[in-house]
């Protein structure tokens, strides 16, 4: 099973042997075995490509699982006699900052060496489905008020305000304050629409009665810095984030909306890994 997700993800059996540490032939006679117990191949192949039949696409998915399972096994049984193994994958909206991210990491690291971390970025929305179907362990989220991470267990952070970030020289950057009726006069680079990133602000200027302009959307926070450092819009951002954008004033807004960060952790039980990170953020976890 491993030698079948191996190609599927790397779509070549060279490359598929070279993650797998094993020849090319060992890795050929291994698959092709599985399709004969299967009766069914599993992958069409030329000397340029490879990809998965239908019955690979039914394989594929179920694998996976059986990979995960056998792992959390033997994760289990590690640690039942004292020893935390097995994976952790986390979760980020890119503008985290209720926790240092690679302060933490590093104390994890530090404290159980045997965990391999995987480290993905992404929307509140998203991070939350990936905590439920379990391809996530744990996630930090930032999302307003009026949106409750919904399926899955979660602690509040933080609570933080936002704060307008404009290039200098900008006329709102020797301001004492702004308000969002000015704020609505400028051009916005913010992130996708419908995103919890937006959805702050999209709800603040809508219940203020303020349309806006959103020229640029983007997903990344270093890349929104950049296009306002250039002079291509202005943006808001929670303010305990906003020092870490050099280059750019920062102005506090009278009316400005609330963001609530989260960290959220499946409501079944935790990996050893999952409930070992969950502790040293504070929130000690076993039973779902």
């Amino acid at each position: 099973m491993r030698y079948v997700v191996a190609v599927a993800e790397t779509g070549s059996f060279t490359r598929a042997a070279e993650r797998c540490l094993v020849v090319q032939s060992a890795l050929s006679h291994q698959i092709a075995r599985v399709e004969r117990e299967l009766g069914a191949r599993l992958f069409d192949r030329t000397s340029r490509w490879v990809r998965l039949t239908p019955a690979g696409e039914a394989f594929l998915p179920v694998a996976r699982q059986c990979l995960d399972a056998a792992e959390r096994v033997a994760a289990e049984v590690a640690a039942a006699v004292g020893q935390v193994r097995g994976r952790l994958a986390v979760g980020v909206i890119p503008t985290v900052a209720a926790v240092d991210i690679p302060a933490v990491l590093r104390e994890f690291r530090d404290t159980y060496p045997q965990v391999r971390v995987s480290l993905r970025m992404g929307a509140s929305e998203d991070l939350i489905e990936q905590v439920k179907d379990g391809s996530l362990d744990v996630a930090f989220l930032g999302l307003p008020p009026t949106a409750q991470p919904e399926g899955v267990r979660t602690r509040v952070l933080a609570r933080d305000r936002h704060v307008a970030l404009v290039p200098p020289g900008h006329p709102l950057a020797g301001r004492r304050k702004v308000t969002l009726r000015r704020l609505a006069e400028e051009v916005f680079v913010d992130f996708p629409a419908g995103t919890a990133g937006r959805l702050q602000a999209d709800q603040a200027f809508s219940a203020a009665g303020l349309t806006r302009d959103v020229a640029f959307e983007v997903t990344a926070a270093d890349l929104l810095a950049r296009l306002v450092h250039e002079g291509l819009g202005v943006a808001m951002l929670a303010s305990a984030y906003a020092p870490r954008l050099p280059g750019l004033i920062t102005v506090p807004v009278a009316d400005a909306p609330v963001r609530i960060e989260y960290l959220a952790w499946s409501r079944f039980t935790p990996t050893p890994a999952a409930a070992a990170f969950l502790s040293i953020l504070g929130t000690p976890e076993r039973a779902g």
